[in-house]
């Protein structure tokens, strides 16, 4: 599941203008990976409180939540396309109002060891390469079907991701290309797989 739609989002992202190369493949589908997986992990947690009678608030504020600006869904848990951002105004949105949101993570962040400045600090380091809009709803699309909630599925995804940094690391070394941001690659793994995220985390540095 997972390697196919890796396939796609890199067959789309190659038609856009703004990334010219794999490295740029990698860290765009990073950062719309990990605001996915972050979702779900929002929602887990949620659900964890819920049981126990609590309330969880969530990170996100309600405007900037995955299922709302990126997927917002109908009555039949089908894309809402009336609602659903894309083109322009979805690029703007991502641009000028979703990333410096989340850049303001790490100013606000009680300290470097919560997950608060870890999406501040992500976000400070990269910027959406992709220039359609067009392009940028169809990965979204396309990474809203993955689901990071099981074992197996977390293993499966760190498996192939560990697999698509390797390759691309040689890549950037030896193009001189700077790519996917430590911070993401250190952040996604270790929430995904804390087992590879260092030897991931190492390797990219080297």
């Amino acid at each position: 599941m997972f390697e196919q739609t890796f396939k796609n989002i890199d067959d789309i992202l190659h038609k856009d203008a703004g990334c010219s190369s794999e490295l740029d493949y990698v860290e765009q589908t990073s950062w719309i990976l990990f605001l996915k997986y972050l979702d779900d992990l929002e929602k887990d947690k949620k659900t964890a409180a819920k049981l126990s009678g609590k309330t969880h608030a969530g990170i996100i504020s309600p405007e900037y939540r995955w299922e709302i600006w990126a997927v917002p869904k109908d009555n039949d848990n089908k894309l809402d396309h009336h609602k659903a951002l894309t083109g322009d105004d979805l690029k703007e949105f991502v641009d000028h109002r979703l990333f410096p949101y989340l850049k303001k993570f790490k100013t606000n962040a009680e300290s470097p060891d919560t997950i608060e400045y870890k999406i501040g600090e992500i976000f400070n380091e990269l910027k959406n390469k992709i220039q359609s809009g067009y392009n940028l709803r169809e990965v979204i699309n396309l990474i809203d079907e993955l689901r990071f909630r099981s074992h197996a599925e977390k293993h499966e995804m760190s498996h192939l991701y560990e697999d698509k940094i390797k390759n691309m690391g040689n890549a950037g070394r030896n193009g001189g290309e700077y790519y996917t941001p430590r911070p993401l690659i250190k952040t996604i793994v270790k929430i995904v797989a804390p087992e590879i995220g260092n030897k991931i985390y190492d390797g990219a540095a080297g």
